[in-house]
């Protein structure tokens, strides 16, 4: 017999096995987009998707509208570490439209509100949460060196040694931390919530989270560290409902990681690294 969980916005009840199979239909489109680079298949399970969910659930299909919207958008445009004005144009404008649409379609259209950016909580930080700032930057501090240079991975990244080209690097290493917050957990994680439990939901935006930062250049073994970080946030936003506070951990991260690729394409800059 299926056990009905509540909504996590509306307050209304639906049957989460009847909301994975097209739910997670949308995921796995994202890993055969993103990943294995099959648009056709990848497309088509966008569509099956939709479909399934037009006959399971109407609410469940507009919402599933608005992730497949935005998943569209970011794979008809290069998604690539490229810092030339021209290509952070394009893709900062994919970026915008994948998050502004569905917002805008929530919040104008279907008058739900499912989608919001809690930048001020009124609530202050816990100690437990001022000291995990800390604590993320000596797990990057540990990590994303050995990752980095071990890997090689780092070439996935242009060398950037002019001002002009370190400030670019820095702006979009820092833009799509914040994008990923606002698209992965406020958008993605935030509407499938709705309808799924907390563990199913929060797999299947970690697997669109994995699958995009995959393509951006984070291959080799650094699913391993990006799903457990992945989950984690959602996991924080759900506990603390803070914007604010899930950008700080990422662009603490990001901060290391921007470090790490000055270092890494000029051995002498910033070595203050172990390995």
């Amino acid at each position: 017999m299926l056990t009905a969980t509540r909504s996590w916005k509306q307050g209304t009840w639906r049957t989460p096995s009847r909301a994975l199979i097209p739910a997670a239909l949308v995921s796995l489109a994202g890993v055969v987009l993103l990943v294995l680079h099959q648009p056709l298949s990848g497309y088509g399970l966008l569509a099956a998707a939709l479909a399934v969910a037009a006959v399971v659930d109407r609410a469940l299909f507009r919402d599933l509208v608005l992730i497949a919207f935005g998943l569209t958008v970011m794979t008809l445009v290069p998604i690539t570490t490229d810092i030339s004005v021209q290509h952070m144009a394009v893709m900062g404008s994919a970026m915008i439209l994948a998050v502004g649409v569905p917002y805008a379609v929530s919040r104008f259209v279907y008058r739900d509100h499912a989608i919001t950016f809690p930048l001020r909580t009124g609530e202050s930080w816990t100690r437990t949460e001022k000291w995990y700032l800390p604590v993320v930057v000596l797990m990057g501090y540990a990590l994303l060196p050995f990752y980095m240079l071990s890997t090689g991975v780092y070439t996935n990244w242009p060398a950037a040694s002019e001002p002009a080209e370190i400030a670019r690097l820095f702006v979009g290493t820092n833009g799509l931390g914040i994008w990923d917050e606002l698209f992965f957990i406020c958008t993605v994680f935030a509407l499938l919530r709705r309808h799924l439990p907390m563990v199913q939901a929060n797999v299947l935006q970690a697997a669109l989270f994995t699958s995009f930062l995959w393509e951006l250049g984070f291959t080799a073994w650094a699913p391993l560290f990006i799903v457990p970080f992945a989950l984690l946030q959602a996991f924080i936003f759900t506990r603390t409902r803070s914007l604010s506070y899930i950008i700080c951990v990422h662009l603490l991260f990001d901060l290391v990681l921007f470090l790490v690729l000055l270092h890494a394409h000029n051995r002498a800059w910033v070595d203050i690294f172990v390995y």
